[in-house]
């Protein structure tokens, strides 16, 4: 299994999801190319699928791909490019949908020219573990209740924040890519996961998704957009859920604990 973070995210942003569920699978967390400490892509880059072909790549057999936001519709293209190379899939707060339109493309670059995760990220504990700040930094990132954030979760988005080298040229390309484009090649099973209050990606494109590929959608409730480090718990539960139909776990672990 391949655990794939979202856009200026990294390993980190899988904290609490990761050790959990290798208790019972081989779990790899790679790194898309300009995040976390991986190279970014030589240019020119116009769509996501350097970005899946890289992820194919460092996978050492047939895999199930978790995706989180934009990490999701890398798993997406590379089900599509690659389908031999992809077991199954699983789409948390999956954008791509919404992501060409002029507002999310001018967010994108606003982001991409103020980078303050960078600044934020080093001051990354002090966030963490402080209500107050986690509600202004987390709620503009969309997260249901900030307060509420594990500050273990908290400091894990926010050390990937400060490690990203090209976030933009994978923004430019989430804005250039219609995921829904060769949907049909997509042949695998998938689950599609979604926040019930998501800001970032509405609801409606969740729906879209598992009408488009025929999958379960399952709606978290009381979670944002930021479903790993939010509802860590629930996306654990769900993924195991999901093995298990598809054949890739024999039992399901009576109660799927997250590693303290």
């Amino acid at each position: 299994m391949a655990l794939v973070h979202g856009l200026g995210g990294a390993a980190f942003n899988w904290t609490l999801v990761a050790p959990a569920l290798a208790r019972r699978c081989r779990v790899l967390v790679p790194e898309l190319p300009g995040h976390g400490g991986s190279s970014p892509l030589p240019a020119p880059v116009e769509t996501l699928d350097p970005y899946a072909d890289r992820l194919v790549a460092v996978l050492d057999d047939p895999a199930v791909l978790v995706g989180h936001s934009l990490g999701a519709v890398v798993a997406l293209r590379a089900a599509a490019r690659h389908p031999d190379a992809v077991r199954g899939l699983v789409l948390a707060g999956c954008a791509g949908i919404g992501s060409g339109t002029r507002q999310a493309e001018r967010a994108l670059t606003l982001v991409a020219f103020v980078k303050p995760g960078k600044r934020l990220s080093r001051r990354k504990r002090a966030v963490a573990v402080t209500p107050v700040l986690k509600r202004v930094v987390f709620g503009f990132a969309g997260v249901a209740d900030p307060r509420a954030l594990d500050p273990r979760a908290a400091e894990g988005f926010l050390a990937g924040s400060g490690l990203y080298t090209d976030a933009r040229t994978a923004g430019d390309a989430l804005v250039g890519t219609d995921p829904r484009v060769e949907l049909e090649r997509v042949r695998c099973p998938a689950l599609v996961l979604h926040g019930a209050r998501d800001l970032q990606v509405p609801l409606r494109d969740g729906f879209q998704y598992a009408r488009l590929l025929d999958a379960p959608l399952r709606v978290i409730a009381d979670c944002g957009h930021l479903l790993n480090g939010e509802r860590p718990s629930a996306v654990v539960d769900a993924i195991f859920g999901f093995l298990h139909r598809i054949g890739e776990i024999e039992e399901l672990p009576v109660e799927p604990e997250l590693v303290r």
